[in-house]
Parts: structure tokens; sequence; C-alpha cells
């Protein structure tokens, strides 16, 4: 598949809302151009493992993973726990970028090795601040290593 190649940010997020807000404020500070958005746990891991409708994508690990925790089909927690048991993943900066402020999820997530853990601002322009900020410091800020 064209157009996968060089993705920099997926976004694993099921709410369409919480989604297109999320890709308007990464587009205002230009973000976005290599974003994609998937909409359940099972196309997040087919997508980063090109199984599946991304079997044929040219295999290259975004420069960051928002993940939302509450999702279809595979939840974010075994998403999570997928890509930091893998060699191939472990070193992705994963964002958690959820509604819960459940304390279980929290430590879960951090035991599991996500790099950040963020609740969703209910304030619509307190959410797009965020956004901006969470995708600046990840995608241009943080320096990850190359290709393990």
């Amino acid at each position: 598949m064209t157009g996968f190649e060089n993705v920099e940010i997926l976004l694993v997020e099921d709410n369409s809302t919480d989604a297109e807000l999320a890709i308007r404020a990464l587009r205002k500070k230009n973000l976005a151009n290599n974003l994609v958005w998937v909409k359940d746990g099972v196309e997040a891991l087919d997508f980063v493992f090109c199984k599946g409708q991304y079997e044929n994508r040219v295999n290259s690990t975004p420069k960051l993973i928002l993940l939302d925790l509450k999702l279809p089909k595979i939840d974010g927690i075994e998403v999570l726990r997928t890509l930091k048991s893998d060699a191939r993943t472990k070193t992705v900066p994963v964002v958690v970028l959820t509604s819960s402020h459940e304390e279980r999820d929290i430590v879960e997530s951090y035991q599991l090795g996500v790099n950040s853990y963020i609740v969703k601002p209910v304030d619509f322009d307190k959410f797009l601040e965020m956004v901006s900020q969470v995708g600046l410091y990840w995608s241009v800020v943080n320096k990850v290593p190359q290709a393990i």
C-alpha cells in the first residue's frame, strides 16, 4: 500500500470526534502530514506489524503512537502489552490518550512501558492545545533510537 511508508504518528482512537479533534490539533502544528488513524486495537496491531489489510505496507514503525485505552476488538492495554513486548516496537514512544482516570489503568500502563499517560480534557480548546503540545514534543523534540 502506498502512502504508509513514512508514518510518523499512528492515532489509535475509536471515537471519530476525538480523532478529528486530535488530527485538527496536529494539523495546526503541521504534524498531521504523515498521520494514520485506525479505529480499533486489531487494526492498530495489523498496521504496526504489517498484517491483514496492511500486509503489503512497507514496514516502517511510527515515530509516535497515540493510543486510546477503551477500544473495540482489542483494548488499548493489550495493544500496549503487545507493542512493548516485541523487540521491533518496544522503543516506539506510546502516549496513552484516554478518558480513563482509573488508577489501575494508569498503573498498568506504566508497568507495561507507556511513555506518557494523558487524560483527555473535556474542554474543546484545552483538548486541542494538549494534543498539539504532545505531538510537538514526541514528534519534534524527543529523540528516539533509529531502528533496532
